[in-house]
């Protein structure tokens, strides 16, 4: 197996063959990012297409300090960020009793059934601004703060949407593994 600082020297040299042996290694795990940030499978393959292309432009600056994996993440992270920005034609969501409950009850009874492609099934039915604040709090560990500042929003928004981002996944968690009737009848 070829180390990855040989393949990234090749990559700065302009090898196709090294260019390939990088996306290949990662795209797949990478996929899974931008699956998590996007509303669905085309747009998702748009992002890791855009984030690769970041990341061959942005390779020289790669300091081989700490994981790549990790800064090919973030750079990924980033573009999903800023395909979320360019889009002017979000809707908002003020009311979380808006949001539409899925419209069958599977029978599981407990929370043991939900298998992490639910889970992320269900993540990714979450409105796009509640989405990308989980994410970004939830499963890459931003503090408020940060995520305020790269969504360009105040930290008590970031707060709120992942408050409601929240009630939205127990919900619909509930819903889904038949935990929703327990809690009703109660």
């Amino acid at each position: 197996m070829t180390d990855i600082k040989d393949i990234i020297n090749g990559c700065l040299k302009g090898n196709r063959r090294d260019q390939e042996l990088l996306y290949r290694r990662h795209a797949a795990k990478l996929y899974t990012v931008c699956l998590q940030y996007s509303g669905n499978d085309e747009e998702a393959r748009d992002i890791l297409q855009e984030g690769f292309i970041k990341v061959f432009e942005n390779l020289v600056h790669y300091k081989h300090e700490g994981s790549f994996e990790g800064w090919v993440r973030r750079i990924m992270v980033n573009t999903a960020l800023e395909k979320y920005r360019s889009k002017h034609t979000l809707r908002r969501v003020d009311d979380i009793d808006q949001i539409p409950e899925p419209d069958a009850e599977p029978d599981n009874e407990d929370y043991a059934g939900l298998q992490a492609v639910d889970l992320m099934t269900i993540i990714r039915e979450l409105p796009p601004k509640y989405r990308m604040v989980f994410n970004l709090f939830a499963i890459e560990g931003y503090s408020h703060k940060e995520i305020s500042k790269m969504m360009n929003i105040s930290e008590g928004t970031s707060k709120s949407n992942l408050s409601r981002a929240r009630v939205i996944l127990q919900r619909r968690v509930g819903v889904f593994t038949g935990l929703g009737k327990k809690m009703s009848n109660g």
